[in-house]
């Protein structure tokens, strides 16, 4: 096998390995770009409304007041912890399908957890923004790994793409046309934004 060759096949299945993540990351672009255009807005139904009496001082460690809430709902699961007020902690358990939000007032001490209904514009956005290695999770971490190793092929598959369009000189012309159109218009944005 040529090095050619090898190039082209590697671009081509490069393409096909990364064709449900393009897809993805293209449809989800949409509810981002255009917002107005998803009008109806996903429900949260309660899951649980309580009375709750957990002291939490000023300076307490969010990722165990996190765990600690979770533990007494009898949840478990990625989870992202703040502090909006100093009388307010609020979690969040990230899902593609039914995310969960958690708010303990202090104050009432109340704590109210919720499920959001599916919805498919906070679906793909969530699959677009989703992160991996902040989580104690195999799967968050795995979903990180796989992110990474996509990245990797885009790279490379931009690249065997590149080679491929220099080895065919009649193409020169539009290819140049194509990449210093792509570039400038991502230079003006980068520059102008």
């Amino acid at each position: 096998m040529t090095f050619p060759h090898f190039v082209r096949r590697l671009h081509l299945y490069l393409g096909m390995f990364l064709l449900p993540w393009f897809l993805m990351y293209g449809a989800s672009s949409v509810p981002f770009s255009h917002n107005e255009w998803f009008t109806a807005r996903p429900q949260w139904i309660a899951r649980a409304d309580r009375s709750y009496g957990l002291e939490v001082p000023a300076g307490a460690n969010l990722r165990e007041v996190g765990a600690r809430i979770l533990a007494d709902l009898g949840m478990s699961g990625a989870f992202g912890a703040s502090r909006p007020s100093s009388r307010q902690i609020n979690v969040y358990c990230p899902n593609f399908l039914r995310p969960t939000r958690i708010t303990y007032d202090l104050d009432k001490k109340r704590l109210l957890a919720e499920d959001r209904e599916f919805h498919w514009p906070q679906f793909l956005t969530g699959l677009h923004a989703r992160g991996g290695f902040e989580q104690d999770s195999v799967l968050n971490d795995a979903w990180g790994v796989t992110v990474d190793v996509v990245c990797v092929a885009m790279i490379l598959w931009i690249a065997t793409g590149v080679y491929m369009w220099w080895q065919l000189p009649a193409s020169r012309g539009w290819g140049w046309l194509a990449l210093l159109g792509g570039a400038g218009s991502f230079v003006l944005f980068l520059l102008a934004l």
